[in-house]
């Protein structure tokens, strides 16, 4: 009598959830997924990949894929059923497919497994939730959903430089800034700056009607919200906020695993490094502006507002969250301010950042194992 594979060993386990992919094995980062196995063997937690196609509830054992470090190369195999499922599916557009959305409802209903990190968030959605809990208000920009021209103009009449996010948007892309020009020039009041790859592009505008056009030609079918710009500290003439990884600890409370610092190309509107953005150190560049003691001062207070914006993301959310990372920006005065939060983090350069980030997934992943949900 052939034994299961659950018989066999008795590891805990965890699936990294994809999509498969017409030219190559699966979708997203292949990398990041080795990292994650290498560190759960370390802690004898048994990691492989599944693809939503192969995912299945019913059984003991399902189709996963393992890398085999001889010869270099992933193969698709049985693997026992996963406990906890940790959601990688890289893009929205491929989260919200029917099968897909299928598999991650079906692990939402579970008993007998944890997913963590269902989906992507919306941006518009983040900021009604953060707007309407008093702890994490204070952190917010003043933002409106871009519905008509009206929205843009009510905001310039509070604050000189607006930001135009998509909703959905990932790394930058889309990201719109609208100065008003001082002293109002023959050219127009209003500068539109927008990014093409790593340079910019300007357009000047004399009605708030004219702009909007503008914008809607190149909106895509996006939408989009308007936000306050904040007057950012600057290093050596250059605009930086910071970006902070928020995750479950062993004992499944957050913590922050790590902040780096994101500095503006030299002409970008945003920090983010595929716009040429630059990674530096937060202490560094806080010291530059506010001298040692107060930036000491501001990373406390960066790290007990993260947990907070985290704590209430998720208790808004109504779904168990297991890590983010989010955009934090200081302004000159010192004020803390909260632009965006990602539920699927990218890989952090900073190798102490990464190294924790890879063990807190895998000791939160114990965690839930170990403390089965009681329904």
């Amino acid at each position: 009598m052939s034994l299961t594979l659950h018989e066999k060993g008795h590891r805990p386990t965890l699936a990294i959830l994809t999509v498969k992919d017409s030219s190559r094995v699966f979708r997203g980062n292949l990398d990041n997924f080795l990292d994650l196995i290498a560190t759960g063997e370390r802690y004898g937690l048994d990691v492989y990949v599944v693809t939503t196609k192969d995912f299945s509830l019913s059984s003991s054992e399902l189709y996963g894929y393992r890398y085999h470090h001889a010869a270099k190369k992933w193969s698709r195999e049985l693997v026992p059923a996963p406990q906890v499922v940790y959601n990688r599916i890289p893009y929205r557009k491929m989260e919200m497919r029917p099968e897909v959305q299928q598999t991650i409802q079906a692990c939402k209903r579970s008993t007998s497994v944890h997913l963590f990190n269902p989906s992507f968030f919306n941006k518009w959605t983040l900021f009604s939730w953060l707007n309407n809990a008093k702890e994490s208000k204070p952190y917010m920009p003043d933002t409106l959903q871009l519905t008509e021209a009206s929205d843009i103009t009510k905001l310039s009449q509070k604050h000189p430089v607006l930001y135009l996010k998509p909703v959905k948007g990932k790394a930058g892309k889309g990201i719109m800034r609208i100065d008003q020009v001082q002293p109002k020039t023959s050219s127009g009041q209003f500068r539109l700056s927008r990014q093409e790859d790593k340079k910019m592009v300007y357009s000047y505008h004399n009605s708030m009607d004219e702009l909007w056009n503008e914008w809607n030609r190149h909106r895509g079918s996006h939408d989009y919200i308007v936000q306050q710009g904040i007057a950012l500290t600057r290093y050596k003439d250059r605009a930086y906020d910071l970006r902070a990884l928020i995750q479950k600890t062993s004992k499944g409370n957050w913590s922050v695993s790590g902040i780096g610092a994101r500095v503006a190309g030299k002409l970008s509107i945003t920090t983010h490094v595929p716009r040429g953005g630059s990674i530096d150190e937060p202490q560094k560049l806080l010291t530059h502006a506010f001298g040692s003691k107060e930036a000491k001062n501001i990373l406390q207070r960066v790290r007990k507002a993260v947990v907070t914006l985290a704590t209430q993301i998720e208790k808004s959310s109504g779904s168990p969250l297991g890590e983010m990372s989010m955009d934090i920006g200081v302004d000159t005065s010192g004020h803390i301010w909260f632009f965006e939060a990602n539920s699927k983090p990218m890989k952090f350069d900073e190798p102490r950042i990464r190294r924790k980030s890879l063990d807190r997934i895998i000791l939160y992943s114990l965690h839930l194992i170990n403390n089965r949900r009681r329904r």
